[in-house]
């Protein structure tokens, strides 16, 4: 009874746990049947697409429309380049609005439609306020290389390592000749 029951679970963790990633990948129906991927950086509109063939060296056009253009040849239209795995197209200067994206196959069919909102770039703000400069420089380097330490200090820290070098050495002596006291 206890095996049983455990093993129910497990396989529906398992089943559950196959299941994730598959519906973590898995994409609206809408975006897939679209067959497009359109894009906007600032007031560029750019748009991908892999459905095209390549027919007589060319793999279609791709026109942007205003909401007030009715057919694919008002719009801006631009040539798709690329290579088979993966074409594409941009249109730049593009004035803030909404837009209608259309891809055309060289074969004559619609490879998309898609609409894209084009919104104005925000500008950052830049405030200039000023601040006072470090009088003495960057305090870096090893254990405050920018301090300026007098002469008085520089002969005492000398004469600590010439006294330490001394003993060091006069250790070593008395250690290597084990007869003198």
């Amino acid at each position: 009874m206890r095996v049983s029951r455990f093993l129910v679970r497990s396989g529906l963790t398992v089943a559950a746990a196959a299941a994730l990633p598959l519906a973590l990948t898995a994409q609206p129906a809408v975006a897939r049947a679209s067959g497009i991927s359109v894009s906007t950086t600032g007031s560029t509109v750019s748009v991908v697409t892999g459905a095209c063939t390549q027919i007589n060296g060319s793999w279609g056009t791709a026109a942007l429309l205003t909401s007030g253009q009715a057919s694919f040849a008002q719009g801006r239209q631009v040539a798709l380049s690329g290579t088979s795995a993966g074409q594409s197209a941009a249109w730049s200067g593009v004035s803030p609005g909404t837009y209608t994206v259309v891809v055309m196959c060289s074969n004559g069919s619609t490879a998309g439609t898609q609409s894209v909102i084009v919104s104005t770039p925000a500008v950052p703000s830049v405030s200039m306020t000023p601040t006072a400069s470090p009088s003495r420089g960057v305090m870096g380097g090893l254990g405050g290389a920018a301090r300026d330490y007098g002469p008085v200090a520089m002969g005492v820290g000398g004469a600590l390592v010439g006294t330490g070098v001394i003993a060091g050495a006069w250790f070593l002596r008395r250690r290597s000749k084990p007869y003198r006291l």
